[in-house]
């Protein structure tokens, strides 16, 4: 055995104690490691062993056995039947890494420059095993979890850990029966405060799991029972590339339509695209659209925005002055008579009066002389550039429910 490999070796027993300290420090959930003697002696003796298997198996690039990877998806086991988090156990396998890679680097700061071959030969070692290994790890902790929680929750799982490209993704696919997407519409459907009593939202997230086969997670925020539905729609090979920023995907459209009859209660939605390795991203920029969207029931054209169709509305929400010029032209309409639904239905069917009136229930006539009174309110013509654009964005605003 060479000098790095002795000296890890020698270390062994002090590292694995401070991997334990560590996750005791760090790690919430873990914390309890202090009141229970036998999870501490359990997690201690794993991390031993794992530090001296590396050092069995790295010095003749030998790989992981069955036997390892068995033993590696019991403590994966372990942990889940003990209720960690994914977001813990995310933590540990982060932890675990950069704990070992530190111990490496110290090894070989021990020898005062010397050791290269060795080191090439652990980092060549490490890094395929690594993944086998966290493998494995995953593994286990995914056999619990498809043993306890329900198949919609297993779905909830593997929506969260795509968005924090947690590698566990890949084990959930497969429990769940669908496939890693390589690109995603991440729709954000926002619902607003539901009084009590209103439907069950849990068997209408279940129903639109088994419709549409897509990872769909529910975030519940505030106490008025309101949240966002967060749907991964996977995008096709061919369709991604053909996806335009102001064209949401069939398949984003037919999703949000089905969730806004089952909720029976005005919603709004934004979408984003990106490859699987941008989910995050995606996230943010699908929730700040459905932030600034209007809020609409699915029988009164509840649709999927994308950044082209809030731009404005989005622009304007970081701009305090110009908010407040709006919020003015918004009070000036609602001396009205429906003065911004009509609006909101002149836009929506393209300045069109024929079919605006028709979804108004009015005659075309009447829609001519409100469209008048915004023009007397306001001073502003809807129908000209200016208009719309300016029109438009109260309206928006107004009806996403950004204005209390």
């Amino acid at each position: 055995m060479g000098s790095l490999f002795a000296e890890l070796a020698r270390q062994a027993s002090a590292n694995a104690r401070r991997e334990v300290e560590a996750y005791v420090r760090e790690i919430p959930e873990l914390g309890t490691l202090d009141a229970s003697p036998r999870d501490r002696a359990e997690t201690l003796e794993y991390a031993l062993w794992l530090r001296r298997r590396t050092n069995e198996l790295a010095p003749s690039s030998g790989a992981l056995t069955d036997d390892d990877l068995f033993y590696i998806a019991s403590m994966g086991e372990t942990r889940a039947e003990a209720g960690m988090s994914l977001e813990s156990r995310q933590q540990v396998l982060r932890l675990h890494t950069a704990l070992m890679l530190r111990e490496i680097n110290e090894a070989t700061d021990a020898q005062r420059g010397g050791g290269v071959d060795e080191l090439m030969c652990m980092m060549n070692w490490f890094a395929p095993q690594g993944v086998r290994g966290i493998s494995a790890y995953c593994q286990g902790f995914v056999r619990v979890l498809r043993r306890r929680l329900p198949y919609v929750e297993q779905v909830a799982l593997l929506a969260r850990s795509l968005l924090t490209a947690d590698p566990m993704a890949a084990e959930l696919a497969l429990a769940v029966g669908m496939q890693l997407p390589e690109h995603c519409a991440v729709t954000v459907i926002r619902v607003p405060d539901r009084p009590v009593g209103d439907r069950d939202l849990e068997s209408e997230i279940e129903a639109l799991v088994k419709t549409h086969q897509v990872p769909v997670v529910w975030c519940p925020q505030g106490a008025g029972g309101g949240g966002e539905l967060i749907a991964l729609v996977p995008l096709v090979p061919g369709i991604a590339e053909s996806v335009r920023q102001h064209a949401a995907p069939h398949l984003v459209s037919d999703l949000v339509r089905d969730f806004g009859e089952a909720l029976g209660r005005p919603c709004a939605a934004g979408t984003a695209t990106a490859p699987a390795s941008e989910l995050a991203g995606a996230l943010d920029r699908a929730r700040r659209i459905s932030r600034a969207a209007p809020l609409r029931r699915a029988s009164a054209r509840l649709r999927p925005h994308t950044l082209a169709d809030v731009f404005v509305e989005l622009a304007v929400a970081d701009v305090p002055f110009a908010d407040d010029w709006l919020r003015t032209v918004a009070r000036r309409l609602a001396s009205g008579p429906d003065l911004l639904v009509t609006l909101d239905a002149y836009y929506g069917y393209d300045m069109s009066r024929g079919p605006a009136a028709a979804a108004l229930n009015v005659h075309p006539r009447t829609l001519d002389y409100r469209l008048r009174r915004v023009q007397e309110l306001t001073g502003i013509n809807p129908g000209s550039t200016h208009g719309v654009r300016i029109l438009s964005s109260v309206v928006a605003r107004r009806l996403s429910g950004a204005w209390r």
